[in-house]
């Protein structure tokens, strides 16, 4: 087959287009091109493995990881289906995401403290030790908290909130459910958590007063707004400048019972659409990472999302 047919063939395919375009930015590796597109990792390796056999993109090794890159040396017409190939990946409607998701993994590679973290937990994983478990680390972290006041929004009957509230200066535990918010009460008061108070409310309309807390928690609450995007502002404005929000939430996924099981609004998110709302919010300084993937099926994985009130 001719160098120019090949080139044709694999440009056939909108993957292949979007993967050019994103190895134009920069040379990538199957995992970060595997977290860009959201596509399974045998699939990107093909659709390498015929964008390389075209010659229109290169590899190297660096330890365990294969990196990719276009052929610097593409000329003439592979060059030119090169340029088109792009342009056409620009029209494709998952651009825009791929974009965002590029960004943060150049920003990741900057801020190696949660690849870091991920090396750390593997370890931890797999050596036993006496006293070794993540809740005595949950209470060791615990103790370096400053006196922060916190807004847990969707806090349910408050397990989080009342972790938060044996060291932080207060804890706004808000949740939509009388009943929940009355039960949580009463535990609180039981416990002596005078700092830790409930209230009922909404996530898009949380009865904090505007500028009042330097922290907002959405911990698996999200997926239950009925508009994340509004969820999210609200949070914007009850924080204080340089105010943090931190979002614990499902990666999206394709388990269609979550609504008729768990109550769920929404499959998750993507990385994408969290960083757009952080952004278009107000927030910087914007960090999102997988950081728990569930081995049973359904095979959940939970991603966390950060950002600084400017």
């Amino acid at each position: 087959m001719s160098t120019t047919l090949k080139s044709l063939r694999a440009l056939s395919d909108p993957t292949r287009l979007r993967i050019v375009a994103l190895l134009e930015r920069d040379e990538l590796s199957v995992n970060e091109l595997q977290e860009i597109t959201r596509l399974g990792q045998s699939r990107i390796s093909t659709h390498l493995g015929l964008l390389q056999d075209a010659g229109l993109v290169q590899s190297r090794r660096e330890g365990k990881r294969t990196f990719y890159r276009l052929n610097p040396q593409a000329g003439g017409a592979t060059g030119e289906f090169i340029q088109l190939a792009i342009r056409g990946a620009q029209e494709l409607p998952e651009h825009g995401g791929d974009q965002i998701n590029f960004k943060r993994i150049l920003a990741r590679r900057r801020e190696q403290a949660q690849v870091y973290f991920n090396q750390v937990a593997g370890r931890f994983d797999r050596v036993y030790g006496p006293g070794r478990s993540w809740q005595a680390f949950g209470h060791l972290l615990l103790r370096i908290l400053p006196p922060l006041v916190v807004a847990d929004l969707g806090a349910g009957e408050g397990l989080l909130s009342e972790l938060l509230a044996r060291r932080c200066k207060k804890v706004i535990a808000v949740d939509n459910s009388e009943r929940i918010v009355a039960f949580g009460a009463a535990k609180a008061k039981k416990n002596g958590l005078k700092n830790l108070e409930f209230r009922r409310g909404d996530l898009q309309t949380p009865p904090i007063e505007a500028n009042s807390v330097d922290v907002v928690i959405l911990s698996q609450a999200l997926h239950h707004a009925e508009v994340p995007a509004e969820a999210i502002a609200a949070a914007h404005k009850i924080l204080r400048p340089r105010g943090q929000i931190l979002i614990l939430d499902l990666l999206k996924h394709n388990f269609d019972k979550a609504r008729e099981l768990y109550g769920d609004r929404w499959p998750g998110f993507a990385e994408s659409d969290l960083h757009r709302w952080l952004d278009t919010a107000g927030f910087r300084k914007i960090e999102i990472s997988v950081v728990a993937r569930e081995e049973a099926p359904p095979h959940f994985q939970t991603i966390l999302a950060g950002g600084e009130k400017a």
